[in-house]
């Protein structure tokens, strides 16, 4: 008999996975930061506000010793985000609640930068009109620099604010673009440009030290060596025409602003600079940027504040390097990379040995200890939230200690396990399988094929938005596929699916759904297929190629590429990977689901939010038209408020219902049912 998605049938009783206002109350860490001396680890943890309609952050202190439990140390209704410690022990958060010195709680628009110290009440240590997006502290001196936006003609925060409110009294919001993207993500780009804003000490008169371009990305990537004296940030830099765009990292004084070093070129994006525990070089990531013929490749880089020397520091390592950190006492490295659904950290020493130190889950926010013998990370996995835990720096392939921290599960609504086949080329392909407490041979569960986005991701860590755990409550098992394009299985699995995004990666879709579907514990007549982005499109590219699945949902998808690639945010990029759609079209017409949008039969819900630039909403809603006019079953659930991603926790709980409800319908026979206040 299969398996029911009646939750009260499933063994071992109800949990926060089958009451999603559960799911959504859970908090969630999201952040650490480690003292200078190593005796305090503070953790930003996000919950619902009071109302339920937002997630608010609030900072929580960690015990690095693993034997107390977490404290709470702020609270306000605008929340608390990005702790850093100063030298002397002082706790630096970005925050939007009014100061003690502002009179009108409405004066001050956006995020200040507090301080709260060792003993005593946090204090405003820095304010700029319309908000502060990021900041960065010395480790040694105690300087601080911010990321904030002037308007074009501004010379300094003060005439920056004078024009905003000429703008704002005006209801005046206009902006005039000479080149450049205009766009990001769900933003307009402009018309302020992002500084960075150097302190000496925190009472100082802050110092533009530089301006990082348009920069989609870059706000967050300013950082400080551990004297002060120089720093180093992400511009985004305009090229001669489109395709030319690139970021770069530039060091520059922090006193004077002047550009020492600027790693940047054609070939190359640089990111996510960190400098080295003596402040004599920076690291940063180095990806070379995809052509038509070639898929993306990265690695980490030294660049030496002497010489301007920049040296690769992983030649052969056949993973994408990021979340890197310097160890304070030498020159070792820590660093993350996808490897085969996990995230592990990694240690490189000043020999250049790479060892990794985890087996298993997905890292990020890490933290050196000042001797250099300890890290702090948070821990997620496919079965497990972020959770804060400590590493040995010295052993390999560990399970680290977990401390600790808000936000843990009681129970998981099921079991995870993998999948392994091999694709028609010899590749050998991987997923995860999430099955439901109860599947069995007696009660096979129905299967829910989850596509992740990118293409160039993995399914390796927890997340919130697509998590499979709250459909395991409802009965159904989930299959997490990394097909070709994913990252984590060395260069061959990128290049083996370069410019063919509806070729290999979908053989090997099906491939591993094949495989899943032949267990006795899954019923393969009663199968539904989804995903989000270009799991989003790859859900289309189902649709038009396959009536094997009983339902499929579409999230931002991508469904007419040639008119995808003029509306997108990005649309050089996807010019350079796809081709010029006017000399070169061959890609788009073999990878375009709309080519085929008469061969759809499978019912399908669309989904996309209006202010989504990176695959935008007209995407969404041409495929509901073409699915109407084919007389295809199918419901489109539009969120004019939400953008790529959905947000907002009223907004969330509807989308997993809706989703819900609908595969309940097509794939199981259930009764539709309509979400309240829909």
């Amino acid at each position: 008999m299969p398996a029911t998605p009646d939750s009260s049938e499933t063994p071992g009783g109800a949990s926060a996975f089958h009451d999603l206002s559960a799911f959504l109350a859970q908090p969630r860490v999201n952040s650490l930061a480690l003292s200078a001396d190593g005796g305090r680890l503070v953790a930003a943890v996000q919950n619902l506000s009071g109302d339920g309609t937002r997630f608010v952050s609030g900072l929580w202190e960690i015990d690095p010793a693993g034997e107390r439990e977490a404290v709470r140390l702020t609270r306000s209704d605008k929340g608390e985000s990005g702790p850093a410690f100063g030298p002397d022990g002082a706790l630096y958060f970005l925050s939007g609640r009014p100061g003690d010195a502002d009179g009108d709680e409405g004066e001050h628009e956006g995020a200040a930068l507090w301080a709260l110290p060792a003993r005593g009440e946090a204090a405003v240590v820095a304010r700029h009109p319309g908000g502060i997006a990021a900041f960065t502290v010395a480790r040694v001196s105690g300087a601080l620099a911010h990321t904030a936006g002037l308007l074009p003609g501004a010379a300094d925060a003060e005439e920056h604010g004078r024009l905003r409110k000429e703008r704002k009294d005006a209801k005046f919001t206009a902006i005039l673009y000479e080149a450049g993207p205009t766009r990001a993500w769900d933003r307009d780009l402009g018309p302020e440009d992002p500084h960075v804003f150097v302190r000496a000490t925190a009472g100082a008169d802050p110092v533009d030290a530089g301006g990082q371009g348009a920069g989609l990305e870059a706000a967050g990537d300013a950082v400080l060596s551990p004297d002060g004296t120089r720093v180093a940030y992400t511009r985004f830099t305009v090229g001669r025409v489109p395709d030319e765009n690139r970021t770069a990292v530039v060091i520059a004084d922090a006193t004077t602003g002047e550009e020492l070093h600027v790693a940047g070129d054609l070939v190359h994006i640089y990111e996510a600079p960190v400098f080295t525990g003596d402040g004599t070089a920076v690291v940063c990531c180095r990806l070379r940027f995809p052509t038509y013929d070639e898929p993306w490749d990265g690695t980490l880089v030294r660049i030496d504040l002497a010489s301007g020397e920049v040296d690769d520091l992983l030649p052969g390592f056949d993973n994408w390097p990021g979340g890197t950190v310097c160890s304070p006492v030498d020159d070792t490295l820590f660093f993350t990379a996808e490897e085969k659904g996990h995230s592990p950290v990694f240690r490189r020493d000043t020999d250049g040995t790479v060892t990794r130190l985890t087996a298993s889950g997905a890292y990020g926010s890490l933290c050196v200890a000042p001797d250099g013998r300890t890290l702090y990370a948070l821990r997620n996995a496919i079965d497990s939230p972020p959770r804060p835990v400590r590493i040995d720096a010295a052993s390999a392939d560990q399970a680290p200690v977990e401390l600790p921290a808000p936000g843990a599960f009681d129970a998981l609504p099921g079991t995870l396990t993998e999948v392994h086949v091999e694709a028609d080329d010899g590749f050998p392909l991987r997923g995860w399988l999430v099955l439901p407490e109860g599947a069995s041979a007696e009660r096979p569960a129905p299967l829910l094929v989850s596509v992740h986005g990118g293409p160039e991701g993995t399914w390796n860590s927890w997340t919130w938005r697509w998590n499979p755990w709250p459909f395991a409550a409802r009965g159904y098992a989930v299959l997490l596929p990394d097909p070709a394009l994913s990252a984590g299985y060395g260069q061959r699995n990128h290049e083996r699916g370069w410019g063919q995004w509806g070729g290999r990666p979908y053989d090997d879709v099906m491939a591993l759904t094949d495989v899943t579907e032949a267990r006795d514990d899954i019923d393969a007549t009663r199968t539904a297929l989804a995903g989000g982005s270009y799991g989003g499109y790859m859900a289309n590219r189902v649709a038009t190629s396959t009536d094997r699945f009983k339902a499929i949902v579409s999230h931002a998808g991508l469904w007419d590429l040639r008119m995808f690639q003029g509306d997108t945010d990005v649309p050089w990029y996807f010019q350079r990977i796809f081709g010029d759609p006017l000399t070169r079209p061959e890609r788009y017409e073999a990878n375009s689901p709309y080519e085929n949008a008469a061969k759809i039969r499978t019912p399908m819900l669309v989904i996309h939010g209006a202010k989504d630039y990176r695959v935008p909403v007209g995407q969404g809603s041409a495929l509901f038209q073409d699915l109407q006019r084919f007389e295809v079953p199918a419901k489109f659930l539009y969120f004019p408020d939400e953008n790529h991603w959905i947000l907002s926790p009223s907004h969330i709980k509807v989308w997993y219902e809706t989703f819900l409800n609908f595969i309940d319908h097509h794939t199981l026979g259930a009764e539709w049912r309509r979400p309240g206040l829909l």
